[in-house]
């Protein structure tokens, strides 16, 4: 499976955000020539009145953890934070999360490139 990034975390916080940029791969940046292998060439999602989630699951498993429900942080570029808690992180383990968006329409999209999430024990 393709991951974007791994995202190291310590069982038992309830802290820890992740701040993502959505972004479209096929369509270029304003001015720019879109090069798939740059995101940083790839447009913004305007977030603007969508609902963005994050599926967490273990590696290898199928079963739904948990589904937090971003906060669109900046919305017309693409950025939403979502907040781990004491559900997300209360077991260690290798962990992958899904972001999919529902726009304002009712449209879905789904995230094709998976986040990692490692989870180490915390010491007693």
């Amino acid at each position: 499976m393709a991951y974007s990034e791994t995202i190291y975390l310590v069982q038992g916080d309830t802290l820890p955000q992740l701040k993502i940029t959505v972004r479209d791969r096929n369509t270029a940046v304003a001015g720019q020539t879109l090069d798939p292998d740059n995101q940083s060439t790839w447009a913004l999602v305007n977030l603007t009145g969508s609902t963005v989630r994050l599926r967490v699951r273990e590696v290898g498993g199928t079963t739904i953890k948990q589904t937090l429900v971003g906060t669109n942080t900046n919305p017309s570029v693409g950025e939403v934070v979502f907040v781990f808690d004491s559900t997300t992180l209360n077991t260690a383990g290798v962990f992958e999360g899904e972001i999919e968006y529902t726009s304002s329409a009712g449209g879905v999209q789904t995230v094709y490139e998976l986040i990692k999430l490692q989870v180490r024990e915390q010491f007693t």
